[in-house]
Formats: structure tokens, C-alpha cells, sequence
């Protein structure tokens, strides 16, 4: 059974004015990483990012379909913008290995300069993870752009391969059209 005493414990402890200022912190921090972030992504990503603008301003257009020629267009871009787009993300994951390498070598550099005659293991990881938080937020921003160029790659290749299976469906109502109606049952 649950004990009431740790719950009315918890709830006198918690202080709104401590939590409102640390989700302050937390989200003036995010934004700055989101910022470098998204510049990195869009270094790699903006000719792939701005041509499905393009193709979801079409589709927006629900009075105009997109035509035969449109799609065609779109199934010959897309795997071109896909190739750099993968290049650049193959680019990134170089700077992210980097990254990681030096915010390593900083580690183990702070690590034994902490190697005091008194300080404990403790100590020495602590001192070099203070040491080395710009890096290991660099390295997590490589991370990350990395993660978001590989998710538009994906969402790329499912909206080729959709304009894929409109086209496809488009060629079989066009046969079935073009089919004489006396020979499936017609007049």
C-alpha cells in the first residue's frame, strides 16, 4: 500500500516560483539549440524543403489537381533533391564524429586535471562534465540535425513514392478509358 505521508510530503516541497524560472532557463536554452540546430538543417535541407513547399502549393490548390506533367516533375526532383540532401547529411555525420572526438578529448583532459590527491571519482566526472558543456552541447546539435535531415529524407521518399501511386493510378484509368465498352459488359 502506498504511503499518504510521501504524497502531502512531495506537494509541501514543491516550489512553482523555482520550477516557472527553471522551465525559463529550460526554454531560452532550447531555443538557442533549436536555433543552431535548424540553421544546420536548413544548410543541408533548403533546396528539398523548398521544392516540397512547392509541391504542397499545388496540392493546396484543390480546384487544379496536379496535372500528368506536374507529377512527372515531381518524380524526376524529388530523388535528385533526396541524393544531396543524403550527402549533406552523410557531411553532418562527420562533423557529428568530430564533435564527439573532441568533447571526448576535452573530457579526459578535465577528468585528470581534476586528479587531485582528495578528489574521487565523483569529483573528477563531475569537474569534467562541467568542464566540457559547450561540447557536449555541440555534439547534441550534430546529433540532432542528423536526426532531422534523416526524418525529411524519409517524408521525402513517402511523398515520391505516393506522386508514385497516383501516377500508376492515373496510367490505369486512362487504360481502362481507352477500353472499347463493348468488351467489359457496355452498350
Amino acid at each position: 500500500m502506498a504511503n499518504n505521508d510521501n504524497d502531502s510530503a512531495l506537494s509541501k516541497d514543491i516550489e512553482v516560483g523555482k520550477i516557472r524560472a527553471l522551465q525559463k532557463r529550460i526554454d531560452t536554452n532550447s531555443d538557442i539549440i533549436n536555433g543552431i540546430v535548424d540553421r544546420l538543417v536548413q544548410q543541408y535541407c533548403q533546396p528539398l524543403d523548398d521544392y516540397i513547399d512547392f509541391i504542397r502549393g499545388i496540392l493546396n490548390d484543390e480546384k487544379n489537381p496536379p496535372t500528368d506533367r506536374e507529377l512527372d516533375d515531381f518524380t524526376l526532383n524529388i530523388p535528385v533533391l533526396l541524393y544531396f540532401t543524403g550527402e549533406g547529411q552523410e557531411a553532418l555525420g562527420i562533423k557529428e564524429d568530430v564533435a564527439k572526438a573532441v568533447k571526448m578529448e576535452l573530457y579526459n583532459e578535465a577528468y585528470e586535471k581534476a586528479n587531485t590527491g582528495k578528489a574521487t571519482i565523483a569529483d573528477k566526472t563531475a569537474a569534467a562534465e562541467l568542464a566540457t558543456q559547450n561540447e557536449f552541447i555541440t555534439h547534441i546539435a550534430y546529433q540532432r540535425a542528423y536526426k532531422k535531415i534523416k526524418l525529411r529524407m524519409e517524408l521525402g521518399s513517402e511523398i515520391l513514392q505516393s506522386c508514385k501511386k497516383v501516377i500508376t493510378r492515373r496510367c490505369t484509368e486512362y487504360e481502362i478509358a481507352r477500353v472499347d465498352p463493348a468488351r467489359i459488359g457496355g452498350q
